[in-house]
């Protein structure tokens, strides 16, 4: 089932994986200029469209949905934090777990979310059931190799 080249030099335009390195990075470099205006990282807002759309989450829960480690997302909620961008505290009923909720910033910030999304789309130049097309077959990509990494494990 594999599609990929099976020459011993594989040319860069045969690699998928260069493919979803470059939309990447062009997909960020948009992010990054639309998110300038409203003094936010692209990491910053992946954090709170969770909170907008989930509401208040433990660290774990945001590391898991942003697939990053603990020790990558406490340094951001620290800066997000002094920035009033997010709150963090300890759950009562099991403080070893650090709830984190939107802060007053944050708040304020959610109602720029569907210009910064229209701006993406506009960016990306794709019909809606494209980007539902591609957004699935994605996944299923990420899944797949994370599936495949945990087997090597």
């Amino acid at each position: 089932m594999s599609t990929l080249p099976t020459s011993t030099s594989p040319h860069l335009d045969e690699l998928l994986c260069f493919d979803l390195y470059a939309a990447s990075r062009a997909l960020t470099s948009v992010y990054r200029v639309v998110l300038d205006d409203l003094d936010l990282t692209y990491p910053q807002y992946l954090v709170l469209t969770v909170l907008w759309s989930d509401g208040e989450s433990a660290i774990k829960h945001l590391a898991t949905t942003l697939h990053l480690d603990h020790a990558t997302l406490t340094p951001l909620l620290r800066r997000m934090e002094a920035a009033d961008l997010v709150r963090r505290r300890p759950d009562p009923d099991d403080h070893r777990t650090v709830l984190v909720v939107t802060g007053r910033r944050g708040d304020e910030l959610r109602a720029s979310a569907p210009d910064v999304q229209r701006a993406i789309g506009d960016a990306m130049g794709l019909a809606d059931d494209q980007v539902a097309q591609l957004r699935t077959l994605v996944r299923d990509l990420t899944r797949n190799v994370e599936r495949a990494a945990r087997a090597r494990d």
